[in-house]
């Protein structure tokens, strides 16, 4: 349950590797986050990020064995969570792969591999996530989705393909839990730096996980259910809506 100041208390991070996620959660602990757990692949991966937690003031940091391919088990898993902490105020689905270059020359096993885990773990997690935050009657989910799934760049398709489904699904998702006391933030960067685009040439607009994670905290605040980041890509956006597909095919080639 959420503090006498409206602070999220408790938090489970699906993806607790992602910079954004960890970015947030430091700023969630600043605010009064008293317990965070972090859904990753390998737990000790994570140790020095649970220690930056801990020092920020977090009273528990646990790493959960979590592999967003692995659908047969996300049930059990986040069931498990809110068995062991009855009182989840914020789930974080942050997992996804970039998959650089995802186009018509992508292996298929690579693309399959691309798409399960940026949408059907999403889905498969935020369903029981979403389940469990009805039963308990309150609750935030905040999925990361991204600016690249409102309109499918020929050079990497696959990627922007995955998360426009990802989009629609945690849409969907909100509208379904209306009236339930769950709402569902779905958050759209650009081009962000970070470990996943190390290397790659930036996109105008590029930002970072730090401003990533402080519109998150915002739109938490003042419950908005859609968060651009930066802000204008809203309009940018827009624009690439209604540009002919043979103009989009030249403005997306590279991007």
């Amino acid at each position: 349950m959420k503090n006498a100041l409206g602070a999220v208390q408790t938090a489970l991070v699906l993806g607790g590797g992602s910079e954004i996620a960890q970015a947030t959660m430091r700023r969630l602990v600043a605010h009064g986050c008293d317990t965070v757990l972090l859904g990753v692949r390998e737990p000790a991966s994570v140790r020095v990020q649970m220690d930056v937690l801990t020092a920020a003031g977090a009273t528990t940091v646990n790493a959960i064995p979590f592999d967003a391919t692995d659908t047969d088990r996300h049930g059990s898993i986040i069931e498990g969570c809110f068995a062991a902490h009855p009182d989840i105020d914020l789930v974080f689905i942050a997992f996804g792969v970039l998959g650089h270059g995802a186009g018509v020359d992508t292996t298929p096993e690579a693309a399959a591999g691309a798409v399960v885990t940026n949408y059907v773990g999403a889905v498969s997690s935020g369903l029981a996530a979403a389940q469990c935050l009805r039963e308990q009657g309150h609750g935030t989910i905040v999925v990361l989705s991204s600016v690249a799934g409102e309109r499918a760049r020929r050079s990497n398709f696959v990627y922007g393909s995955s998360k426009s489904g990802l989009d629609a699904f945690a849409q969907g998702l909100g509208d379904a839990l209306v009236g339930s006391g769950v709402r569902v933030l779905v958050v759209r960067p650009g081009f962000v730096y970070s470990k996943m685009t190390k290397g790659l040439d930036p996109a105008p607009f590029a930002t970072t996980p730090d401003a990533v994670a402080d519109a998150i905290i915002d739109a938490l605040a003042s419950g908005k259910e859609i968060v651009w980041v930066p802000s204008v890509l809203r309009w940018v956006a827009m624009a690439f809506h209604v540009l002919p597909r043979p103009v989009w095919r030249k403005v997306s080639a590279n991007r």
